[in-house]
């Protein structure tokens, strides 16, 4: 027990003085190819292991019209044959060696990433390779992942509770972007779906110039560039553009309710959503931590005043999500017995109303900068957790480098700051309410 103790007051000391540590920049080599791919490398011999992530800029936003969800599926179909190799080639290349692979799909960006031994990273990267351009899109490939992914949207969306509320969020919220068509899509586009279809995306964004190889870990530099230079260099660049998502968010100038409906809801919800920024923008560092001091564990404001103090919600948080071209930020809550979706929103003004006038203090906002800093640190200490931020300082920053300088931007945040971005963006003409309840069936209804 005193063990316990000694090194549980050494970890608390560390997250109390991490605030005033310095972590090492990570070492980026950059380059790009004569067919516009570009190359991201971090070197760490650490341990022999290496993490490999094809990063294409093409996600939900880009779905074509009437095709919602195409992103997603396309993502499915990836891990389908090619010329060269058969079905799932990348699981017997990752998992058969001790390693693991997978991917996800997100409204600005898809990925692919792998781990493996680092004397495997030759053959990962001939494999990338081979799928960005020799993709087979069969019939029988199209219709067996188009039937996966629908059924993706019946466990994820139609069958829980609150799936369909949470996937709601987005199409209430935006009024033109393409981020309001959620990245999983829906049933009636998804069916009407051809391979054609398919084959068209695929020769249209996975493209090299349309893509970001990011490997990290223990490898030899010239050895890596030979082989990029071998297996992605000869891939042609096509003369076509890439179409780009030309559609502005307009402004928010007045606030806008939803009541909607659903199965089997047992307590009502609610979300309370204004917009948020583009995430180049400066006050994207403060608005995290707020977030934090929001809702971030058993301390948080969220916490202590709905579920803990008046008791109204099973669950509340602040949900923040993060897109290139304007995201989306706000309170949800669960409501509990004792609540609703009135008293909630009573609540959550209450809470925003008194950090807008008196603000955070000292104390919560260095316990939310040593929660973030920490987490970054761990991300820090795997080749993948590097790899992904890397990834996500391209995606967001437009720049590999902006990984570097998130943990400086972070430390700089003040209590000011906190105050000034809640009375900024939490405003009424820039919120959106949305409530969601059980549906109600009539007399002449239940008696069919």
């Amino acid at each position: 027990m005193r063990i316990f103790a000694l090194l549980f007051g050494c970890f608390v000391l560390s997250l109390n003085v991490l605030g005033q540590v310095r972590v090492a920049p990570l070492d980026i080599v950059e380059r790009t190819l004569d067919n516009g791919m570009k190359i991201v490398s971090v070197r760490d011999t650490t341990n022999p292991s290496v993490s490999v992530r094809v990063w294409y800029r093409v996600g939900g936003k880009d779905d074509p019209p009437g095709r919602s969800g195409f992103a997603h599926m396309f993502e499915h179909m990836m891990f389908k044959a090619t010329k060269n190799m058969p079905d799932e080639t990348f699981d017997r290349l990752t998992e058969d060696v001790g390693g693991y692979n997978n991917a996800s799909t997100w409204p600005d960006y898809t990925n692919y990433f792998q781990v493996v031994p680092s004397n495997h990273l030759e053959r990962i990267l001939w494999a990338e390779s081979d799928r960005m351009v020799n993709l087979n899109v069969t019939e029988k490939s199209f219709v067996s992942e188009r039937d996966v992914v629908k059924e993706e949207f019946r466990q994820g969306v139609l069958a829980p509770p609150y799936g369909r509320f949470y996937w709601l969020m987005d199409e209430r919220s935006f009024l033109k972007h393409p981020y309001r068509r959620g990245v999983i899509g829906n049933l009636e586009e998804l069916s009407s779906a051809t391979r054609e279809d398919a084959e068209k995306f695929y020769r249209t964004y996975y493209r090299p110039d349309n893509a970001v190889l990011i490997v990290v870990g223990d490898f030899d530099q010239k050895q890596l560039d030979t082989w990029v230079d071998k297996y992605f260099g000869p891939i042609p660049k096509p003369s076509e553009d890439i179409p780009r998502v030309s559609i502005d968010e307009p402004e928010w100038t007045e606030e806008r309710r939803y009541n909607e409906t659903g199965p089997r809801v047992p307590f009502p919800a609610i979300a309370i959503i204004y917009r948020s920024p583009k995430t180049t923008s400066e006050d994207i560092a403060a608005l995290r931590l707020a977030g934090s001091i929001l809702s971030g564990g058993a301390s948080s404001r969220l916490s202590q005043s709905i579920v803990r103090g008046q008791q109204i919600a099973q669950q509340a948080w602040f949900d923040m999500t993060l897109n290139a071209d304007g995201g989306r930020m706000g309170f949800v809550a669960i409501s509990s017995e004792k609540g609703s979706p009135e008293s909630l929103e009573r609540a959550w003004l209450s809470v925003l109303t008194k950090i807008q006038s008196d603000g955070v203090t000292s104390r919560e906002l260095e316990k939310a900068k040593n929660g973030y800093l920490a987490g970054a640190v761990q991300m820090r200490e795997t080749n993948d957790g590097k790899a992904s931020l890397i990834e996500r300082a391209i995606t967001y920053r437009g720049d590999a480098g902006a990984v570097n300088r998130e943990l400086d931007e972070i430390q700089a945040v003040t209590v000011d700051d906190i105050k000034r971005v809640m009375n900024r963006y939490f405003t009424p003409k820039n919120r959106v309410v949305l409530v969601y309840s059980q549906e109600t069936k009539s007399i002449e209804g239940a008696k069919k």
